[in-house]
């Protein structure tokens, strides 16, 4: 059982955006830092474990070439081996910040030269892979940039074009006793995942159809892809072959964010229908199979949840952020 603790305040709401909610952990200094998109800015709080506020800062979208103030799509620290970096996604670019949100040390233009008048252009979808950060954009390639271990000097370094709909979620995992490969999994707006092997260049290793819904959020975890859709369900694939392994009828609306605790396999859903699910996974010890047990439900009551993370590695607590919700719900296991 979870149990809810001190929310921490926001200076405005949360949009009505996916994954609306990137966390990062500090054991070493006890913090927590969280941030939320709102509009044309993103807030950053930094929070000791009673949740009290300790610093805030807001960053906004770079203008580019627009007239009109950009809208922020996502914003998400990417723990690279040698340094974290936030990433900030917009209608007009990829802005790329010290983890602390000081300094910004890159900022790529979206190039909307091929994008049909109709189409909106944006990025969304951050994960960093290696000593890669890969983003996703509207016309579904995914920009691979290479991170140097400090400064500014980031270049993209390939362009994945195994989508055909607008990139909504990534995700990735090292891969275990292989130096230099990581596997990453994408997802876009028809349902399509693609699982790709990175190392001196990324390979596609299996595209698993989409049967008529959108995938919003994705996961990643010991070979295992579980897929949140629109319809509220949550699937688990092997992540090599694509195999569908389990199809969960989770939430009765759109699934809006999905998390995994990496030291423990356990998986957290939300979805729009204001509930949050607590999942363990884990595979037979004979067949290998993936095994599926649902631990905790939570109602956040009305609320429409856009954004939910686990705290810890383990697992032990989670946050959500709700639209128009002035705060960060907070919940710790009993």
């Amino acid at each position: 059982m979870f149990r809810r603790e001190r929310s921490i305040p926001l200076r405005g709401s949360a949009a009505a955006l996916g994954n609306n909610l990137s966390v990062l952990q500090l054991p070493a200094r006890n913090l927590t830092h969280f941030a939320v998109v709102h509009g044309p800015s993103a807030q950053l709080l930094s929070a000791a474990p009673d949740g009290v506020t300790l610093a805030q800062r807001q960053l906004h979208a770079k203008q580019g070439a627009g007239v009109s103030p950009p809208l922020i799509t996502q914003v998400h620290w990417c723990v690279l081996p040698f340094r974290v970096l936030l990433v900030l996604t917009s209608h007009r670019g990829i802005q790329m910040y010290e983890a602390d949100g000081s300094v910004m040390v890159y900022w790529h233009a979206l190039n909307s030269g091929d994008a049909a008048p109709v189409h909106a252009v944006f990025a969304r979808g951050i994960a960093s892979s290696g000593h890669f950060i890969c983003v996703g954009t509207w016309s579904g390639c995914v920009l691979v940039f290479d991170i140097p271990t400090k400064g500014p000097n980031i270049t993209l370094c390939e362009e994945l074009t195994g989508h055909q709909a607008p990139i909504t979620d990534i995700a990735s995992e090292p891969s275990q006793g292989q130096d230099g490969v990581a596997h990453m999994v994408t997802a876009d707006d028809s349902g399509v995942l693609c699982v790709w092997r990175s190392g001196s260049e990324f390979t596609l290793l299996a595209s698993i159809p989409g049967f008529g819904v959108p995938c919003p959020s994705v996961q990643l975890w010991q070979g295992i892809v579980a897929a949140g859709y629109g319809n509220g369900q949550v699937r688990l694939y092997e992540a090599n072959t694509g195999t569908l392994h389990a199809q969960i009828s989770a939430h009765a609306r759109a699934v809006c964010a999905l998390d995994l605790a990496p030291d423990t396999g356990t998986l957290l859903s939300a979805a729009e229908d204001t509930v949050v699910h607590i999942w363990k996974l884990s595979r037979g010890p004979e067949s290998g199979d993936i095994e599926v047990e649902h631990c905790h439900g939570e109602c956040v009551p009305d609320t429409q949840v856009c954004g939910a993370r686990f705290c810890d590695r383990s697992g032990t607590s989670f946050a959500v952020t709700g639209y128009d919700v002035a705060e960060i719900l907070r919940f710790r296991r009993a």
